[in-house]
Order: C-alpha cells, then sequence, then structure tokens
C-alpha cells in the first residue's frame, strides 16, 4: 500500500490529501524529491524542515555568544580567527565595540524567536500533535507548508542582515527606541534594523500560521475516544503555547509596524524632542515607553512560549521513563491554564524602572509572584511522579530532570526580579541575564533535547548513541551552572550588562577572573553542542536501527504508527481511544504500559 492509499483511509481525513491516482490513473505514483521533501504539506517532513532549520540558527546563534565571551573574558587579547569568521568587524582579531552590540542583539534574537520558538515549537507541534490526538495530519496541511516557509523567508532576511555593510540591528533583541527609531543614532540602526524588523513581521506571520493550525487540529482533527481528558500533556502544553502565541504575537507585529512607520515615514509614534548633536529633530508627541508595553505584551508571554513545549515534554518522557502514571494529571492541566492566564497579566515587571506608579507596580508585583503558584504545581507534581519510581536514566530522561533542576533555580531567582524594590537596583544588571538564561534559555533547551532524544526513533526510525548523548548532558548540565550561577554575583554587585570593557571600571575589574572563567566554560559547552549535532547527524544514516514500534513502552498513539509512517499516519482505520495516556500498570501479560489504544478490561473503570 503507497502512501497516497493510507491518506484515503478510514476517518479523520486531512485536509488537502491527494488521491491515490493521479491524473492519468497511474498507481503507485511517486511524487518528486522537491514536492515530497521541499514544499511538503506532510507535518512530519516539516517538522524536519523546522528542526533542521533550527538547529541551523542554534549553531549560529552560539556561535555569536563565543565570540562576544572571548572580548567579555579576555578584554586585551586579538584573537586572529575572528578576523577569518567577522572581517573587518573584528580587525586584528579585536571586536568593534559596534559590532559587539550587534553580536548581543542577534544572539538574542536567534535564539529566542527563531530556535526557542520556531525550531522547537514548529518541530514538536508538527510531530506530536496530529500523532498523538490521532489525526492524518494538520487541519490544513497547506497552512502548514505556509507557516515553515514564511519562517524560511525571515530567516534568509536575518541572515542577510548580517553581510550589510553598516553591520546588523545593534539595539538589544527588544530593539527599543529611540535607538532602533533612529537611523542617524548608531551603525546598528541602518539597513541591518530594517532588515530586522522585516524579517520579525514574516516570523509573526509564520507563527500566527501554525498557531491557529495546532489549535483547530486539537480542538477538531482528534479521534473516536480521543477526548479532551484523554489527551497526552504534551499536546494540552502545544495547544496552550499556540494559544499564546495566537493572542500576543499581534500585539509585537503593531508595534514592529509602528516603529517601520517612525524610521521611514516620518511619524513619530515612539519619538518626541529627540537632539542629535544639538539639532532638534521634528518628532513631538510620541513615547518610547509605548513600545515597551507593546513589546513585552508579547514578550512575556513568549517566556511561556517558549517553556510551555518544554514543560509537555518532560513530563511525558519522565512518567515514560519513571514507569509511572504521571501524578496530578488534572492540577497539570490547571496549572497550564493558569500560566496561560496570567501570562498576559504580568508584562509590566519589565518596567518597573520606567517611572510606573509605585501603586501600579504593586499590582504588578503581586500578579508576577502569583504565577509562581501554577508553576510550583507543575515541579511538585514532577517530583512526585519520580518519587521511588524504577527510573530508566536514558539520554532523555536525564535531560528531562535537567529541565525540572533548572526550571526550579531559575524560577527562585525570578523572586527576587518580581519585587520591584529590588528590581531596581538588579534591573539591566548580570542578575537578570543570569537568571532569564537559566530559567528561560538553557532549561527550554533542555525541554528540546529531551524531545529530540525521546522522539528521533519517531522521526528517522533509528536511535541516537546514548553514550555521546550523556556525554553532551553531563558537560551541558554543569556547564549551565557554572556560566550562569557566577553572574548572579556579579549582578548584586551592580554589574550592567551588555558592556564592551569592564576592565577600566574600578568598581568591576576585579571580576576580570570570573568572566574568564564564564568564557571558557561556554567554548567548552558550545563545542559539546557540536558533539550533539554530529551524534544527530550520524545517527540519522547510521544509528541503531528501529525495531520496534514502542521502544519506550509508552502508552501515546504516535507509538502505534508503522516505525516508517506514510503520510497519513496510520495503515487504515486510525485506532480509537479508550483510555487516559498514563496508564503505566500491569497489563496482565507481563508489560508495565497499557497503550490508549486498548478497550478496558471487564469491571475496569477509566481513569
Amino acid at each position: 500500500m503507497n502512501n497516497a492509499d493510507i491518506i484515503i483511509e478510514g476517518p479523520n481525513i486531512a485536509h488537502g490529501a491527494e488521491s491515490a491516482t493521479d491524473h492519468h490513473g497511474h498507481e503507485h505514483h511517486e511524487q518528486h524529491f522537491v514536492w515530497k521533501y521541499i514544499f511538503s504539506q506532510d507535518h512530519k517532513i516539516i517538522s524536519k524542515q523546522f528542526l533542521f532549520t533550527g538547529i541551523i540558527w542554534a549553531i549560529i546563534g552560539s556561535l555569536f555568544s563565543v565570540f562576544f565571551r572571548l572580548q567579555l573574558g579576555f578584554p586585551d587579547s586579538t584573537f586572529p580567527i575572528m578576523e577569518k569568521f567577522l572581517g573587518d568587524w573584528a580587525k586584528g582579531g579585536k571586536l568593534s565595540p559596534e559590532f559587539y552590540y550587534a553580536l548581543v542583539t542577534m544572539h538574542g534574537t536567534i535564539l529566542v524567536f527563531f530556535v526557542l520558538t520556531a525550531g522547537l515549537s514548529g518541530t514538536f507541534a508538527n510531530l506530536l500533535i496530529p500523532f498523538q490526538v490521532g489525526a492524518r495530519d494538520m487541519a490544513s496541511p497547506f497552512m502548514n507548508m505556509l507557516s515553515y516557509w514564511f519562517f524560511f523567508a525571515a530567516s534568509v532576511l536575518m541572515f542577510t542582515s548580517l553581510f550589510v555593510e553598516t553591520g546588523p540591528a545593534s539595539g538589544g533583541w527588544t530593539t527599543y527606541p529611540p535607538l532602533s527609531a533612529l537611523k542617524e543614532a548608531s551603525l546598528g540602526s541602518g539597513v541591518g534594523m530594517d532588515l530586522w524588523l522585516l524579517s520579525m513581521a514574516l516570523f509573526v506571520v509564520s507563527s500566527l500560521l501554525g498557531g491557529l493550525n495546532y489549535i483547530v487540529t486539537v480542538l477538531n482533527m482528534r479521534t473516536k475516544g480521543m477526548t479532551m481528558t484523554r489527551l497526552p500533556l504534551t499536546v494540552w502544553a502545544l495547544f496552550f503555547t499556540a494559544t499564546l502565541g495566537v493572542l500576543s504575537f499581534p500585539v509585537l507585529f503593531s508595534g514592529l509596524v509602528l516603529l517601520i512607520f517612525d524610521r521611514n515615514f516620518g511619524t513619530s509614534f515612539y519619538l518626541s524632542e529627540i537632539f542629535i548633536g544639538g539639532r532638534a529633530l521634528p518628532h513631538i508627541g510620541g513615547s518610547a515607553i509605548l513600545y515597551q508595553h507593546l513589546f513585552w505584551f508579547l514578550g512575556h508571554p513568549e517566556v511561556y512560549i517558549i517553556m510551555l513545549p518544554g514543560m509537555g515534554m518532560a513530563s511525558e518522557v519522565l512518567a515514560t521513563n519513571a514507569r509511572k502514571p504521571i501524578f496530578g494529571y488534572f492540577a497539570m492541566i490547571i496549572s497550564l491554564i493558569g500560566i496561560t492566564l496570567l501570562a498576559f497579566l504580568v508584562w509590566a515587571h519589565h518596567m518597573f524602572v520606567t517611572g510606573m506608579s509605585p501603586f501600579l507596580g504593586s499590582i504588578f508585583v503581586l500578579l508576577t509572584l502569583l504565577i509562581a503558584v501554577p508553576s510550583a504545581v507543575k515541579v511538585f507534581n514532577w517530583i512526585t511522579t519520580i518519587w521511588r519510581a524504577n527510573i530508566r536514566f536514558t539520554p532523555g530522561m536525564l535531560f528531562a530532570l535537567g529541565f525540572v533542576s533548572l526550571f526550579i533555580s531559575g524560577g527562585l531567582t525570578g523572586i527576587f526580579l518580581g519585587n520591584s524594590a529590588l528590581d531596581i537596583h538588579l534591573h539591566d544588571t548580570y542578575f537578570v541575564v543570569a537568571h532569564f538564561h537559566i530559567v528561560m534559555g538553557v532549561s527550554a533547551f533542555f525541554g528540546m533535547f529531551a524531545g529530540i532524544y525521546h522522539w528521533f526513533p519517531k522521526m528517522f526510525g533509528r536511535f541516537m548513541n546514548n553514550s555521546l548523548g550523556y556525554i553532551h548532558f553531563f558537560i551541558t548540565f554543569a556547564g549551565a551552572y557554572l556560566i550562569f550561577w557566577p553572574m548572579h554575583y556579579e549582578g548584586i554587585a551592580g554589574m550592567p550588562r551588555r558592556y564592551y570593557d569592564y576592565s577600566a571600571w574600578e568598581s568591576f575589574k576585579h571580576f576580570q577572573g570570573i568572566n574568564a572563567f564564564i568564557s571558557i566554560v561556554a567554548m567548552i559547552v558550545f563545542f559539546t553542542q557540536l558533539l550533539f549535532v554530529m551524534n544527530f547527524i550520524v545517527s540519522i544514516f547510521r544509528g541503531r536501527k528501529m525495531t520496534s514500534l514502542n521502544p519506550w513502552g509508552s502508552t501515546t498513539l504516535e507509538w502505534t504508527t508503522p516505525i516508517h509512517p506514510g503520510h497519513g499516519n496510520w495503515v487504515g482505520e486510525i485506532p480509537e481511544v479508550y483510555r487516559w495516556p498514563y496508564d503505566y500498570k500491569d497489563d496482565g501479560h507481563g508489560n508495565d504500559f497499557i497503550q490508549q489504544t486498548t478497550p478496558l478490561r471487564p469491571g475496569e473503570e477509566s481513569h
């Protein structure tokens, strides 16, 4: 039976499925490589496209951090290799101050948006939602394909900005005006900033196309018996991630459009009473604070757009490898709902130092601390799930445990920043850098790595090398704490972020040894990620072959499809679901799990 046959058989046929025969009636029609793998409408292929693009961007974004860490760790040294990579921006092997800020800007933009938003959600929402809800494909495979290609177009524009004469955008990844709104403000406010804004606009379109598709697929494409309360927590997390994106990304889009108007059409949405070289510019009536409100109304939900997929995948991987049902399934869903709602009510805690009313600030302090409650519920349930469990320490499980560890430690430092009185001292210091890198950056990467190691067999029919996976985990886990934990102490001492050279500051030059140590560890961790990439690529072709449909002994639907599922996922009818997704118990036949497709036994009640 060919792939097209699989599409047309059974219920829940995906829109856009093509007939098993072409217009001339020839059976077993083989799609051309371009339509099968490049302009594919198969959710599994699109998932891989997002993953490969995300990996490329992760290497580029991480390499940028290595370059500016060399400057921070060794400000008086020169590194000729940087001139080979960066040309005139690193003449004599030393970064120029202008390009240093551009690297910081592009590092943040690439990793936050292009890797941890598009790369993470695009990969796993595409891979897992149709598989786990029991659908042939996404609700709109064509719109799904467009989502990737808008992301690809955004990637091309952003990559192009690295090669313009004045350099890429250099206003920080938040691109606050007036620096970003005035082309003459700096080199990085020129053509590079225009390309940044256009790229981000295309990125938002991609996110909206994908998010709407994910939501509709979860609500409308579930197989028979798959009620909402039988959905795996991964699907719940990806569903709320898409909801956050659909509601918040349009606000960022409006903010970017107004910024484009200020830069190119003489408007004054964000500008007022600006002087350059003693000359007054004709901008009156705007407010740079307005941009901050628009940006952070997306910016804080963005934290959870990045975190929620990791939460869902960690829940799945922990339960599978603990051989226990997830503890508090309904509490986990309610906590996801709480996080989603509160994510829209805390954006101004990024703005305590903008002259905000202290009374209004106290409201945002309360809401910020309140969002810790559903997060704490999830942590409690994860810990209880693994308590006294028969744990299998696969690489995926180790990264899921690392996710929980980093989420706890990074979240605790957020309590300090959520307090407006403390934030006045800590704002824009290395304490902030340490906090959000641990809780939003590294822990999200750990959730992504857990997902890649766990579902790699589903994607490619082979396993990644376990030994390299263990090396990857332990160096990355230790490195994450060695890099970012010392930054908390620098931040408490008041050391500001984004500065090019601290050696001339009497207050901070005694941190030079710590900065050098952080830079050395950062380089070690970067090369460890290249080891992961090597493991990933080699395993696609040379990894141990998958011989069982369900190698992890999982209960969810994706492990009922063929080892190499065609476009349509299941041969014949889509399986019916009878039970919840975490039945890890004796099935009476020597197994310690019961799949969702197994009918209830006489006298057995559904969960």
